[in-house]
This record gives structure tokens, C-alpha cells and sequence, in this order.
């Protein structure tokens, strides 16, 4: 493959101006990110200390292999919800290595709250178990929670995507034959206790572990019994006595040694054999990226100056490059791993979209997983282009990209605006992992368009009142409505409802890709079931 001529000028003074403001963006993502994953109360930390417990990110380490990557999930989940109350969504979730195995990890977080369940925990816990029934990945629990938060039980059980769909995921695992290992650490309690019961392999630390439908205060409450914890869901009794849990731990390491051990026995499934190259470093400087995407979300840049840091040696070989010249299209390797990529470099237009259309169906016949990189404004609107049938064209486009069948990524490297998110494969469209730069913004529209077509319906419901609205109101309307898409279009509004798998700093895109390609080979390709037509 022929490698990219990048035209990017780093002597330019806009490329200096993107970089420091790409920088600072990626820096208050960091500060962003620290803080949810280690701002605790002293309280709390003292509380886990005096019950000889380990902070959720210490278990993590001693879990997994020394030296390996963890591809972690919606880090900054809930980070503008419940008034900061639930910091990463209260628990942990993503892909690790565990002896030699690729798995799923959900890890309670005991130090904020008990580990209670918020709404947006169990939306995050949900999308981690999706994640392992797409990729056929086993998954580990690390169990330590006080259940739902129950001023919030409303939101937290009873419907199809609230807590259940936990368990129903579980069930779904072990049915494909993907194992599952609960630690349990801390409380299981209620819903909670199915977790590990619906695990194959279960590790109990005596003392602090315990599993139960119901408390002790609940069971006196409910029946007069009096029982203490270790007697009602404790080690040594699950251990001997009831057979709930299979392994006794006298510590937190212990407990984690032991299932290390248990991982160690399960079977290596062989991967799909995806067309693989030896790795090569991009020719260009990953870290050139932040030069590249501009200051401001309606500067336009060339979605080929990306695609040349994140590729292996830059090597590009581009499909119908001068057809549809508002898409990106082309094949390259990301770690030796065949891809197929779809880029913006613009708005979707009748030939680009026939483009991309074609693009999925060469890359499904060949089961070449397909990588979206998100910078669009929408398909092209007006009449000249409804009359040649975009609103058809788009049809065909997602047609195509919904039903293909090889494994896809999407990264949001700008804007995700109008219907444009959905040919590109976003949230809805089912891509394996979905990962944010901190740049990026996502809406029905852009900012300015919704600012002025929600003044001009202000202004024409004033004038049906018989208001005539002056400049300085017309003003203040339209700020109004800038703020709010301020508030609720950027990464953080977007990654905070879980709408993404996380935000992440370009510069590692390359890796996250990689590491999401690698586990999704964990799942045969269904393999086309139709013939490619030139559209």
C-alpha cells in the first residue's frame, strides 16, 4: 500500500493554534478523569482500610497480568449527573488481560456511596456484559455493592435495560459458553446475590464477602429471625454449607490468586484468522494529530491527515478517490489488523453515500472489519438534492451498514451531527466499541442551525401573540439556545450518559482500535448472505 502525502504544514501558525488548544482540551480531560477514578472521601477510604479492603482500581492491578493494556470503559460515566454524586458511574468496566485470557471486567466501586447502584451504573454495567455477548468474551465480577440506590429505584429496576438486563446478560453468556467468575469482596445483596449466582465459578472472602437475598435487618423484619451476616451469607457457610459460592478466601489477595487460577484452566478458543501484517509504527507522529483538528467544529480539515497517524507505516490504499470526494474510503492495517476505513471530509452527498454503500459490501465479502472515523455535518439537504434522491441514497447507506456482518468501530474525532451519526455508525448502530475525542460534539444539528431555527419559532409564536420581539430579545433567544447545546452536545454531556465507551486522548486511538479489533476476533463472522451490487 502506497503511503499517505501528508500536506500538513507543523511550521503553520494554525497548526500551532489547533495543538495548544487540542493540549488544553486533553488536559482538562485528564484532570477530568483523575478525579472520578481517585477523588474519594478520606472517610470512605478509611472505611474500606479498617475492614481490611482494597480501593476497586487496587483489586484491579493484583487482577490483572503485569504489563498488560485495560481498555477501560466510560471512565467520565455520570461525570455531569446526580450533582457528582456517582463518579465514573460507582463502578468500573472494560477489557483486560487475566493469565493469558482476553476478558471483561465489571468492578464494583465500594468507596463512593457502598458501590450503589445508580441508574447510569447499571446502563454502564449493561453496555460492559453487551459488550462481552458481541465479542464472546468471558467476563470476571469484582462484587462489593449496597444494590440500587433506592431514592433512585424507579430508574434502577423494572424496565427491559435496568437491572435485569444484568442478569439476562449472564444467562446469555453462559448459554454461548463464555464463562463467567464472580469475587466476592463485599455485600451481594438482593438483586445483587444473582450476579454471583449466575456466575459458573464463584471466590468468597471470609469476613467482608457475603451473598443473600435479604439482610439481616430485612429478615427480621420480615420473619422475626435474628441472624447475623456470616451466618445468613457469609464464607464459610456458602463454602460448606449451602454450595452458593465454590472457593473460601481469608483475603482479598488470596481470593484474587485464586481466581487467576481459575481463569488460568479455561480454554483459548481460536480467533477468526483476520487478515494480519506484521505491526509497523505510523510513518507520521501520532501526537501530530493535535495540530490537525481544528480550534473551532466548523473548521473543515482532511480526514486523510488522521487516518495517516493511526495507520501502520501511514500506507493507505484508497478506494474511488475521485468519486464522492466528501468520503474517505480505503484499506490499511491498525497494529498488522486488516481494516476497512470511512471517513468524513464533509457533508454526505448523493455520490458519496453510493460510495460508502459500496465501500461495506466490498469490505463484508472480504470480512475486513470496518473503522468509522465521525466528523460529519449531515447528508445534503435542499431540493436540487431531494430530487436526485438522497433521502434514497441515505437509505441504501444504512441499509448496507446495519446489515453487514463483520465487526465495526466507531471513533468521534469531531462533530456527529443529524442523521449523518447514524450512516457513520454511531450509538445505535451497533458498533463494537465507540470511544469520544474531547473535542467532539454530538446533536440533532449543529449549534448555530438549532440556534436559529428555534428563534425563528420563537419569534413567529411572538408574533401570533401579537409581540413584536427586538433585536436585543431576538439576541438573548439565541444565546439561550447556545448555551444549552453548549451544556448537552459536548463529549462530557455525551459521555456522561453513556452514550460513547469512553472519551479518549487521540494519541491513543491507535491501541484502543487495536485492542477492540483483537477481542472482537473472539467471534466468528457470519459471513455474507448477498452479492455485492454496484450502487
Amino acid at each position: 500500500m502506497r503511503r499517505i502525502q501528508s500536506k500538513l504544514n507543523t511550521a503553520s501558525q494554525d497548526y500551532r493554534d489547533y495543538r495548544d488548544h487540542n493540549l488544553n482540551l486533553v488536559r482538562d480531560f485528564r484532570e477530568r478523569q483523575e478525579r472520578a477514578r481517585s477523588d474519594r472521601p478520606q472517610r470512605d477510604i478509611d472505611r474500606l482500610r479498617n475492614q481490611n479492603k482494597m480501593l476497586p482500581r487496587e483489586r484491579l492491578d493484583l487482577l490483572l497480568d503485569p504489563g498488560t493494556p485495560f481498555l477501560e470503559f466510560s471512565s467520565l460515566g455520570a461525570n455531569m449527573a446526580y450533582d457528582g454524586a456517582a463518579p465514573s458511574a460507582n463502578c468500573i468496566t472494560g477489557i483486560g488481560v487475566v493469565s493469558g485470557r482476553e476478558v471483561v471486567i465489571v468492578a464494583h466501586d465500594s468507596s463512593n456511596k457502598g458501590g450503589a447502584w445508580f441508574p447510569l451504573t447499571v446502563k454502564k454495567m449493561v453496555r460492559a456484559l453487551d459488550i462481552a455477548l458481541e465479542n464472546r468474551l468471558n467476563v470476571i465480577h469484582l462484587c462489593d455493592s449496597a444494590g440500587g440506590f433506592l431514592p433512585m429505584q424507579s430508574e434502577v429496576f423494572g424496565d427491559k435495560y435496568m437491572s435485569g438486563r444484568i442478569f439476562r446478560n449472564q444467562v446469555q453468556l453462559s448459554k454461548m459458553g463464555c464463562k463467567q467468575l464472580a469475587l466476592v469482596f463485599g455485600h451481594c445483596t438482593a438483586g445483587g446475590a444473582y450476579v454471583p449466582g449466575l456466575c459458573e465459578y464463584s471466590v468468597i472472602v471470609n469476613g467482608t464477602g457475603a451473598v443473600f437475598l435479604g439482610g439481616p435487618p430485612l429478615v427480621k423484619a420480615a420473619t422475626g429471625e435474628d441472624v447475623t451476616v456470616d451466618e445468613l451469607g457469609g464464607a464459610a457457610m456458602h463454602t460448606s454449607v449451602s454450595g452458593t459460592c465454590d472457593y473460601y478466601a481469608a483475603s482479598e489477595r488470596e481470593a484474587v490468586a485464586i481466581g487467576r487460577e481459575i481463569v488460568q484452566q479455561w480454554e483459548l478458543p481460536p480467533k477468526y484468522p483476520l487478515q494480519r501484517d506484521t505491526p509497523e509504527d505510523p510513518y507520521y507522529d501520532p501526537y501530530e494529530l493535535y495540530g490537525v483538528i481544528p480550534n473551532d467544529i466548523k473548521k473543515q480539515f482532511d480526514m486523510r491527515e488522521v487516518i495517516a497517524r493511526l495507520v501502520d507505516g501511514s500506507r493507505f490504499s484508497e478506494y474511488q478517490p475521485d468519486y464522492g470526494e466528501t468520503l474517505v474510503c480505503g484499506m490499511a492495517n491498525i497494529w498488522g489488523y486488516k481494516v476497512g476505513i470511512i471517513g468524513n471530509n464533509g457533508v454526505l452527498f448523493n455520490d458519496s453515500t453510493l460510495k460508502a454503500a459500496h465501500f461495506m459490501t466490498l469490505c463484508n465479502q472480504n470480512n475486513i472489519p470496518l473503522v468509522f472515523l465521525q466528523n460529519i455535518t449531515g447528508y445534503m439537504v435542499g431540493k436540487e438534492y431531494e430530487q436526485k434522491g438522497i433521502t434514497k441514497d441515505g437509505a441504501k447507506m444504512l441499509m448496507v451498514q446495519g446489515s453487514v456482518d463483520v465487526p465495526k468501530f466507531t471513533i468521534m474525532t469531531n462533530g456527529s451531527f443529524g442523521a449523518g451519526n447514524y450512516g457513520m455508525c454511531g450509538r445505535a448502530w451497533d458498533a463494537r466499541t465507540l470511544f469520544s475525542w474531547p473535542n467532539s460534539q454530538i446533536a440533532v444539528m449543529g449549534s448555530d442551525q438549532a440556534a436559529n431555527t428555534l428563534t425563528t419559532i420563537k419569534v413567529n409564536q411572538l408574533k401570533r401573540q401579537g409581540e413584536q420581539p427586538t433585536p436585543e430579545q431576538l439576541e438573548h433567544i439565541r444565546q439561550e439556545v447556545l448555551e444549552d447545546y453548549t451544556n448537552t452536545t459536548s463529549a462530557y454531556a455525551t459521555s456522561s450518559e453513556i452514550w460513547d465507551d469512553g472519551i479518549i486522548d487521540p494519541v491513543d486511538t491507535r491501541n484502543a482500535l487495536a485492542m477492540s479489533i483483537s477481542v472482537s476476533l473472539n467471534a466468528p463472522f457470519a459471513g455474507t448472505n448477498y452479492g455485492v451490487l454496484r450502487l
